[in-house]
């Protein structure tokens, strides 16, 4: 319903078009827009209004990134979710608004440190504050109560919240359909570096209570666009319990035991066989890499019989579907070349190899010069050290001999052992399977679901998670909140990546953000005309791309109206 209403400041009557709502099941004014006094409205309507005013300042608020996020977590529910299991408390912000405003930060502002939040100052810098109801106050978000909040998000709760929230992702991932797993197939992975969590010292370093100590992470995701279905957090320490195939077997009956369906496919690196095994026997799906030097018939192959995996989804990108012997079975092989890793590999030996013959140069000048006064073995020692990096000790080949004026070394670079690398080897990886079905594009997804994750695991989640002051100390329930906000916010971003890819734009997450990021809110204050400054919202100018994505996210109907309204 629309009004107008007037307000009486110091004597002088404003109106206001006000939109009425109800909400909670009681009437409130959930919207309204400045129209100005009396004299202004009537000058308005016969065209009469004079120049417009000259703007006292403005400033800029995060509008794309925010509403996007919140639009995820509102769609699965986390704010309900969370406050259907603890209730709605007697504090001013529920538990489930916290942790959804903890979620919705560490996804566009993950720079803060985690244990350190000011969600209140975070909070203001947003536009979220006027379109998110009800209402929050940035006022009223405190770093102790946000913890105290957290406190009554105990284990089950969370279990039942992970339950929840995979209820939801179900819906979000059928896209409509009826078919047994809503999810689709689903990869079971590890991200052996989720993060360190580094505790307080005392004045000598030697708090055993302050030990960093680093933290991996199991997850189960789905094969269309890696989304966090349910996940572990560990303790590297003990192999019994820490090694994959112990891992990936507990987060399978941790899927199973949320209703998950299907056999999980499990997704392993080189070098892990035992890993295959271990799925094969038992009778698990599995897509692993294999060390290239180990099949060197098939990485001699020539590019003729390779074809295009998947010209949109992997541009550039070719494979050869075949099969070979893999520890004793026939198995299905794919030999898949990647124009984009070729050049990053050819990059990388370029800068290692440059690197080296420099240390080289200066180490050859010193024993010139006989500044250097060391045995032969220890220069041999320190050749060797220089030249460990990959690839570069097979390219780059040196000498060390001895005369009546010293030692002299000398180096060259192999050419034709350069050129077999660059043609055997960069741009190839060889990938088995046990899914004779599959396409090759979706085997190499599910191979590539790893690496998206923990990509963006590395944007949102600091290598080292330091905690903010000496008294404070990263104990097991505040662990388990971080990756819970962490993982939480994760799912977010692949879900809203999964979005934009199927509405026709394809983005990393990383990329998907920073051009969220630019869809801001400006505030125009402009003088008072009487009584109170008024201000104008717009949205910064967007281009086609960002225009697109504020239709896959909804984000118009959070957008800022044009017209004038009060400070608020």
């Amino acid at each position: 319903m629309v009004s107008v209403i007037g307000k009486t400041v110091n004597g002088r009557t404003f109106y206001y078009l006000a939109e009425s709502g109800r909400v909670g099941g009681a009437p409130r004014v959930v919207a309204q827009r400045y129209l100005g006094s009396a004299e202004d409205i009537a000058a308005a309507l016969a065209g009469e209004r004079g120049p417009a005013p000259t703007p006292t300042h403005t400033r800029h608020l995060a509008f794309g990134d925010v509403a996007a996020v919140w639009r995820v977590l509102s769609d699965l529910a986390v704010v309900d979710l969370v406050d259907g299991l603890v209730g709605s408390g007697r504090g001013r912000v529920s538990v489930g608004t916290y942790l959804a405003l903890a979620v919705a930060r560490q996804a566009v502002a993950p720079e803060s440190e985690p244990g350190d939040v000011d969600l209140g100052e975070w909070w203001s810098t947003t536009a979220a504050q006027r379109f998110v109801r009800p209402r929050i106050d940035p006022g009223a978000l405190d770093r102790r109560a946000f913890w105290r909040a957290m406190g009554r998000l105990g284990p089950e709760r969370r279990r039942l919240l992970e339950a929840g929230v995979l209820d939801r992702l179900r819906g979000e991932l059928a896209g409509g359909t009826d078919r047994a797993e809503p999810a689709g197939p689903v990869l079971v992975l590890d991200v052996p570096h989720f993060t360190t969590y580094a505790g307080p010292t005392d004045a000598g370093g030697d708090d055993p209570a302050g030990e960093p100590w680093l933290a991996g992470l199991a997850a189960a995701v789905t094969l269309d666009g890696a989304v966090p279905l349910t996940a572990e957090l560990y303790r590297h320490g003990d192999p019994a319990t820490t090694a994959f195939t112990v891992l990936s077997d507990r987060l399978t009956a941790r899927y199973a035991g949320l209703g998950g369906q299907g056999r999980v496919t499990v997704v392993v690196d080189a070098g892990q066989s035992a890993e295959v095994d271990f799925a094969a026997r038992a009778g698990r799906h599995f897509v692993a890499s294999l060390p290239l030097t180990d099949h060197p018939e098939l990485a001699a192959r020539p590019a003729t019989g390779r074809r295009a995996v998947d010209r949109e989804r992997f541009p550039g990108v070719t494979a050869l579907d075949t099969r070979a012997r893999v520890a004793g079975v026939d198995r299905r092989v794919i030999l898949v070349h990647s124009n984009a890793l070729r050049a990053a590999q050819t990059q990388a030996l370029a800068r290692d190899l440059s690197s080296a013959t420099r240390r080289l140069a200066d180490l050859a000048g010193s024993l010139e010069r006989r500044t250097l006064h060391r045995s032969r073995e220890q220069v041999a020692a320190e050749v060797a050290r220089i030249t460990r990096f990959r690839w570069v000790e097979r390219v780059l080949s040196t000498s060390l001999t001895s005369s009546d004026e010293g030692l002299r070394l000398r180096w060259k670079v192999d050419e034709a052992a350069l050129g077999r690398l660059r043609h055997e080897v960069f741009g190839k990886q060889v990938l088995v399977t046990d899914h004779e079905d599959w396409p090759v594009a979706d085997v190499l997804t599910a191979y590539r679901a790893r690496y998206r994750l923990e990509s963006t695991l590395r944007q949102f989640v600091a290598p080292v998670t330091a905690a903010p002051s000496p008294r404070w100390r990263w104990s097991d329930e505040r662990v388990a909140v971080h990756s819970l906000v962490c993982l939480l916010a994760t799912t977010a971003a692949h879900v809203m990546r999964r979005r934009a890819q199927h509405a026709g734009v394809d983005l990393s997450v990383r990329d998907l953000f920073a051009r969220l990021a630019g869809i801001e809110e400006t505030v125009v204050t402009y003088p008072s005309t009487g009584g109170r400054p008024r201000v104008r919202r717009v949205l910064v100018d967007l281009d086609p791309l960002q225009r697109q994505l504020c239709a896959v996210f909804g984000l118009d109907e959070w957008a800022p109206g044009r017209a004038p309204g009060p400070v608020t």
